[in-house]
């Protein structure tokens, strides 16, 4: 029996029906809506905003969310391989549904009152607002605890100064998930595109996740009334938490950029003719895409295990931490590979491995660096904190 070159294993099998209808929907939007513009895309600095009525027709906005709010219901497997359809296509594309499910929808889902998820989460589900999460700040990074974005109280309202950096969508955001210190601790707020003082700023001359958009936002004393307050978290434990739910997303996401790496190389390589045989004949190149094959394999199951605990109920933060290492180091390093074998060919946006090797050196950077995910995992082993 012939076995899926990018499904060694057959994972595929271990998958229920409705989680293989949920991936071969994506696979072909993927295919015949996002493949061929998104070169385009990347070389322009352009995020495709005409696919995002699309995206949320097909239910990928919040899809894990109850349909009493827009969502599809979907459990945390299928959301995962939504990730990986998406990224296949482009990093820019899973970030935007990633920010705009698991850290604007999900905060306001776990953290709102009912009020606040009636009025916000329908229309974000529906592509009508998009939303971007405040919490990287510029001297930050790794270390939000350190956070100087600062919300006080003024009668019935809150006064929020200060600012964040690199955030996703933050130019098209019609709401943002703000994190700030107050006198009780982190607290979450929504701010919405037109209160006075609030203002984004695109940022510009990237080299990765050109097909996004990415903004600093600035806060000049942004009166936000109490009613936007998300009140049922306090603490670092409620951004964290948004994260927590974003890296497991983005522990798919990378397989499919990979998978794409795998699919132009392999192809490539039996079509270029070098010393009177394909490259694909050549022992070099075998070696390579048999590697990249074990690596997507291993990163494929560990996912897919990470999502049954998950919807068990019984995942741990250090079990994303694990896959979110593995998976984007597995991925950057095949594209980067791919690359090479690619040859020349392989320097221009007309083939993908460039453009996920870039886009990957975001994803290996945000939501947790390596370093960062490394650290998590060693604290678990040895009980000892080294940050």
């Amino acid at each position: 029996m012939a076995l899926h070159p990018y499904d060694l294993y057959d994972v595929r099998s271990l998958l229920s029906e409705e989680e293989r209808a949920v991936q071969d929907t994506v696979a072909r939007f993927t295919d015949e809506r996002v493949l061929p513009i998104i070169g385009e895309c990347f070389d322009q600095g352009r995020f495709p905003t005409e696919l995002i009525p699309e995206i949320a027709g097909l239910g990928l906005l919040g899809a894990t969310l109850p349909e009493e709010y827009g969502g599809a219901g979907l459990n945390a497997v299928s959301y995962g391989l939504i990730c990986q359809e998406l990224e296949r296509g482009d990093s820019g594309l899973r970030s935007f549904a990633s920010v705009q499910s698991s850290l604007c929808m999900y905060p306001i889902y776990a953290y709102g009152t009912e009020e606040q998820k009636q009025r916000w989460l329908p229309d974000m589900a529906a592509g009508k607002v998009i939303g971007c999460f405040g919490l990287t700040e510029p001297h930050g990074g790794s270390d939000p605890a350190n956070m100087k974005t600062n919300a006080r109280r003024d009668g019935g309202d809150w006064v929020i100064n200060g600012g964040k950096m690199w955030i996703t969508n933050g130019n098209l955001a019609d709401i943002a998930i703000v994190w700030a210190q107050t006198e009780d601790g982190i607290q979450g707020f929504v701010v919405e595109k037109g209160f006075a003082g609030f203002s984004a700023q695109e940022v510009k001359h990237k080299m990765s996740l050109r097909a996004s958009v990415t903004s600093a936002l600035f806060f000049d004393n942004v009166r936000v009334p109490e009613a936007n307050r998300l009140p049922n978290v306090k603490g670092l434990k409620g951004p964290l938490g948004c994260l927590t739910q974003a890296r497991y997303g983005i522990t798919w996401g990378p397989i499919g950029a990979a998978i794409a790496c795998l699919d132009e190389a392999l192809n490539y390589s039996k079509e270029r003719i070098l010393f009177d045989r394909p490259v694909a004949a050549t022992q070099s190149a075998q070696l390579k895409m048999a590697d990249w094959a074990r690596r997507i394999t291993s990163a494929q199951l560990l996912s897919l295990q990470l999502g049954r605990l998950k919807d068990a109920g019984r995942m741990a933060p250090t079990q994303v931490s694990l896959a979110k290492w593995n998976n984007c180091r597995m991925a950057i390093d095949i594209a980067r590979e791919a690359r090479d074998l690619l040859g020349a060919a392989g320097i221009t946006t007309e083939h993908c491995p460039i453009r996920h090797g870039l886009n990957m050196e975001s994803v290996i950077t945000y939501e947790g660096t390596e370093t960062v995910h490394q650290l998590v995992v060693g604290r678990e082993l040895t009980g000892i904190n080294a940050f």
